[in-house]
């Protein structure tokens, strides 16, 4: 007689998603992917060394014990963390998390990926393509499956064009130029401005200092989006300048062989039409031999699709050490890294 696995004796697995706007962790096994989430809206902090591992553990710990009382997956043997920024800020993550995972809940075998990879992952699979994750930043992935090719991702400050931050600063540059009486201005953005942050000349000082300043600005997207949707000129130039980076980044990371599949992922999507309308206009011109398919999952999907392969021993996409690495056998002594 073969007696059915419990969910605290399989191959648990943990899947995380950190990005601009917060933090999803699932929980699972391998056997049934996901059988529970947990979701924060902080974000991992970011310090000297990038991306603040002690932060992301204080984060995850009572979550992840929210969701062992609720599984009974009690020490994931696989981990698969995607994290925004990993590319250029995940030093201190690669060296400190595999060793934190182990401890505090026995990990063995860890996958960091930036969250890119992730949202790949969820969006297609194992298939050659190119994926557009916009949500409170952008970046464009794509691979043959041999080699990951990477557009964009650069942050708030110097890239993200056509993600939820840059869509959301432009839009109050408008309020701001109306509110100035410069060309350029917007007045139902201004409105709109008004509504969300108060009087404008104390929006330098209500944003600048936050911590958490993209997903702030990333907030005002939806307004932009609406103001577009009642056909404000400047709100419409702003999605479409959006969408047209988005086609931009597509075309420079999708493969040139084949018949390549390109998929959008990320919460940019919920803006419906107005973004969506320029954005497949903007990739025809641009990509023309690529099949345009919705997304299968989100990052977090991406994620546990990961942890199920690797928990399986089957990677299936591109291991680079940089947008996607894996440690195996990390030993949960005290003050290890790997």
């Amino acid at each position: 007689m073969t007696v059915p696995t419990a969910p605290e004796r399989a191959d648990g697995i943990l899947a995380v998603d950190s990005g601009g706007s917060g933090l999803r962790v699932a929980l699972g096994t391998a056997g049934r992917g996901a059988l529970a989430e947990r979701s924060s809206g902080v974000p991992v902090r970011t310090g000297e060394r990038g991306l603040d591992p002690g932060h992301l553990m204080s984060r995850l710990v009572p979550m992840v014990r929210e969701l062992t009382a609720e599984t009974g997956v009690v020490r994931p043997a696989t981990a698969v963390v995607g994290a925004a920024g990993l590319a250029t800020l995940g030093d201190a993550l690669r060296d400190a998390l595999p060793g934190a995972l182990a401890r505090e809940f026995g990990v063995r075998t860890t996958g960091l990926a930036a969250d890119a990879v992730t949202a790949y992952a969820g969006a297609l699979g194992a298939r050659p393509g190119a994926v557009v994750a916009a949500g409170t930043g952008l970046i464009a992935i794509g691979t043959d499956l041999t080699a990951w090719r990477r557009a964009d991702g650069w942050g708030h400050l110097l890239g993200d064009c056509g993600g939820g931050a840059w869509i959301g600063r432009a839009g109050l540059e408008a309020a701001l130029r109306a509110y100035d009486g410069r060309p350029g201005g917007s007045a139902p953005l201004l409105a709109a401005a008004e509504e969300e942050f108060g009087p404008m000349p104390g929006l330098p000082g209500r944003l600048y200092p936050r911590p958490d300043r993209p997903a702030v600005l990333a907030s005002f997207a939806p307004r932009v989006a609406g103001c577009a949707a009642a056909d404000d000129p400047v709100a419409v130039g702003v999605l479409r300048a959006a969408a047209r980076h988005m086609a931009e980044s597509a075309a420079a990371v999708c493969p040139v062989d084949g018949e390549p599949v390109v998929a959008l992922t990320g919460g940019l999507a919920g803006l419906g039409d107005p973004l969506l309308v320029p954005l497949a206009e903007e990739c025809a011109r641009r990509l023309p031999r690529a099949r345009r398919v919705p997304a299968e999952g989100d990052p977090l999907h991406g994620a546990v699709r990961v942890a199920v392969g690797l928990a399986a021993g089957v990677v299936g996409l591109p291991v680079d050490g940089t947008l996607f690495s894996v440690v195996r056998g990390a030993r949960d002594t005290p003050g290890r890294t790997k």
